[in-house]
């Protein structure tokens, strides 16, 4: 290793080291505490912004620690840039502490805006020292700036709610580091010349943060695991009120797939009506995703077997549903699509709130079928209609939420109706739930993500 100060030869370079052993060992161990603390939060599989303040805080004064001695003071002797650098770093410092206060939630409004505009402060201060040079006075306005933030720290949260068991640890720390931060500056080392043991109090303070880091760390898991234990039972019971197989019938075979885009969602579907002639098939989506959705999905199940009465016919069925729904939904509206098929009739009734058309596959040509009145939820003076078609053996009709048509690929381009018809025309030959898992396959092929829940409801008239 060469040193570039005159006259310095290798005893003095070794008294130098045998003097400054300990910073030298500390300011090693702390930084190397930050390496450990920011891969541990590179590879935690969500974000841990508290590991990350706390790495860069002791990164930082580690860094500080070993540019304040005077061995690696000798290495860059005369540069008149690293001495700006040595002094700089001393306004760096404060910064990932107090991001740290802030992610921890120890700060409340008027300290957050108080700290951060202190931020700017020693931003200032750190571009002025790499600029024009150290100054006494930028020492003295960051000394009374970090003051005055450890007073913030020290007394805001002891206002109005008592204070946490992670604050009172970090309190304790920051005790303990001022304590022998002042005794440095005050006593020991401006008179009589002791060893510096400000590093010895930022240790326990580091030692504070550390414990509150990984402790909210392993809260924030519980609450996770927790979250997720919650969401499986909603899941489990959201799939509960979902039909299973529709039942044994010789004139309808039916088949259902529902693939949530969460562990919960807004689509449902139901057999309203279902014996060896008539079937009645409700399809609904509920606005956004997630657990409101859901919670709502189970109120449209309770809407739709209120008005079983009226399962022949799909305008006032849907009327009864809008009714039941309107002012119960926090102002999130229902699509959904019923449709009544009446083997002896030969017909089929069809009526819609806001939903896609139905598909008719019948003799290799696929047509929509249409009928929509307003949205469930939304308005009280929705009004609906319905209309009859004929049936015809083979007929296949395909029921299906937004989801299916809006799934867009990697060039933003939607699946779309069309794409959907020439799906279900190339079904033709295969049974109804080789068909479902066929149109559900091809979409979530299609699409780069699922952004949206998927269901379909196909039906094979066999008369």
């Amino acid at each position: 290793m060469q040193f570039s100060a005159p006259g310095l030869t290798a005893d003095d370079v070794l008294r130098t080291f045998e003097s400054e052993a300990f910073p030298l060992f500390l300011g090693a161990a702390i930084a190397a505490t930050g390496l450990v603390a920011a891969a541990i939060a590179v590879m935690r599989p969500r974000r841990a912004s508290l590991l990350v303040y706390f790495a860069l805080f002791a990164l930082v004064y580690g860094a500080r620690m070993w540019l304040q001695t005077r061995l690696v003071g000798y290495i860059f002797d005369g540069s008149r840039f690293f001495d700006r650098v040595r002094m700089a770093i001393n306004f760096v410092v404060p910064v990932p502490a107090f991001l740290f206060f802030d992610g921890a939630g120890f700060l409340r409004r008027k300290a957050r805006l108080l700290t951060f505009a202190f931020f700017g402060v020693f931003a200032f201060l750190t571009v002025a020292t790499l600029i024009a040079g150290p100054s006494d006075r930028y020492e003295q306005a960051n000394d009374i700036l970090v003051i005055a933030a450890l007073v913030v720290l020290l007394t805001e949260p002891m206002r109005g709610n008592a204070p946490g068991r992670d604050f009172i640890v970090v309190r304790r720390g920051l005790l303990v580091f001022a304590a022998l931060a002042l005794w440095d500056n005050v006593v020991g080392f401006s008179r009589l010349r002791l060893p510096r043991i400000e590093p010895l109090g930022f240790v326990a303070l580091l030692a504070c943060l550390g414990y509150v880091a990984a402790h909210q760390a392993m809260q924030r898991e519980q609450q996770l695991a927790d979250i997720q234990k919650e969401l499986e039972v909603a899941r489990r019971m959201q799939l509960s009120i979902l039909p299973s197989e529709f039942p044994t019938s010789g004139k309808f075979h039916v088949a259902a797939r529902y693939v949530p885009m969460t562990s919960v969602a807004g689509d449902f579907y139901d057999y309203v009506l279902a014996d060896d002639s008539r079937a009645g098939l409700l399809i609904a989506d509920v606005s956004g995703h997630g657990v409101p959705a859901a919670l709502i999905a189970s109120m449209v199940k309770l809407a739709a077997t209120s008005q079983r009465s009226q399962a022949d016919d799909p305008a006032a069925l849907l009327l009864g549903m809008n009714a039941a729904l309107h002012g119960n939904t926090q102002s999130q509206f229902v699509t959904a699509a019923y449709v009544y098929l009446d083997a002896e009739a030969n017909e089929l009734r069809y009526s819609a709130a806001g939903h896609p058309p139905m598909l008719l596959l019948r003799q290799g040509n696929v047509s929509e079928i249409a009928e929509n009145g307003l949205m469930l939820a939304a308005f009280d003076f929705a009004a609906y209609q319905t209309v009859t078609h004929a049936l015809r053996p083979c007929d296949r009709l395909l029921l299906y939420t937004d989801g299916i048509i809006e799934a867009a690929n990697g060039a933003g381009e939607f699946f779309g109706a069309e794409n959907l018809s020439n799906l279900l025309r190339e079904t033709a030959a295969v049974s109804a739930h080789k068909a479902a898992d066929h149109i559900i396959r091809s979409v979530q092929e299609w699409a780069r993500s699922q952004d949206d829940d998927l269901t379909v409801l196909v039906c094979d008239y066999l008369a």
